[in-house]
C-alpha cells in the first residue's frame, strides 16, 4: 500500500488552513472529495487509504453499558460506492439514518410491535458527545387475526412503536445507543432525490 497519501496529508498539515486541504488532495491524487476530506482531516484511518473509508472508532468519551444493557454502535461508512440511479443525491448531505430498535420474537401471521422510550443523552464528563437510550419498554402487543392452521410461527425483527427516529448521516462521530439486553438495533440509510418538486401556491 502506497504511503503518498499520508505523507502528503502530513505535508498539507503545515501548509495552510484545513479548508483548502481535501480540495488539494483531491486534485493531487485524483480521490473524490469524501475521502480526501477524511485523509486530511484524520477522519479515517489506514483501511480508507486501501479503499474501504471507515472512519476509526473512538469509544473513549462513552460510557460503558450498565447492568442489564448492551451498548450498540453504529459506525457509519466514510465513503458509500456511487448510486447507479442519477434521481438519487450522491451527498451525504442529502442522506438520513433511521435507528430502528427492535426485538426478535417467533410470530404467526398477526403485527406485533411493542412501546418504548428513545431520548439523546450526554455523558456528564463529556457534554459534546450524545448518545441514545432505550428505556420504559413494554410488553409485546398484536392484531388478534385468525392464523391458517398449522402455519409455523416465523422469527421475526420487530420494530418498537412510534415515530421513527431519524437522523442525519454524519461519519465524524458514532451512533451509540443503549438498550436492555431483549433489545436489538438496527439502521436504514434513506437517500434524498436529487429532484426538487414545485409546491403549490393557493
Amino acid at each position: 500500500m502506497s504511503t503518498r497519501p499520508v505523507a502528503l496529508a502530513a505535508l498539507l498539515a503545515k501548509m495552510g488552513p484545513v479548508g483548502i486541504w481535501p480540495v488539494l488532495l483531491s486534485r493531487l491524487l485524483g480521490l473524490g472529495m469524501g475521502m480526501a476530506a477524511g485523509i486530511a482531516t484524520g477522519g479515517f484511518g489506514p483501511l480508507a487509504l486501501a479503499g474501504l473509508a471507515i472512519p476509526r472508532l473512538d469509544l473513549s468519551g462513552y460510557p460503558a453499558a450498565a447492568a442489564g444493557e448492551t451498548r450498540w454502535v453504529i459506525q457509519l461508512p466514510g465513503v458509500l460506492p456511487p448510486t447507479a440511479d442519477p434521481t438519487i443525491s450522491p451527498n451525504p448531505r442529502d442522506w438520513r439514518v433511521e435507528v430502528l430498535v427492535g426485538q426478535l420474537v417467533k410470530a404467526d401471521c398477526n403485527q406485533y410491535t411493542f412501546s418504548a422510550r428513545l431520548r439523546v443523552d450526554h455523558p456528564p464528563a463529556n457534554p459534546e458527545l450524545s448518545y441514545l437510550k432505550i428505556s420504559d419498554v413494554g410488553p409485546l402487543a398484536s392484531t388478534r387475526m385468525a392464523c391458517p392452521p398449522g402455519q409455523p410461527l416465523q422469527e421475526r425483527f420487530v420494530v418498537r412503536a412510534g415515530k421513527p427516529f431519524v437522523m442525519p448521516y454524519k461519519v465524524s462521530r458514532p451512533i451509540v445507543i443503549y438498550a436492555p439486553k431483549n433489545l436489538q438495533v438496527r439502521w436504514k440509510l434513506w437517500k434524498a432525490e436529487t429532484q426538487h418538486r414545485a409546491a403549490n401556491a393557493i
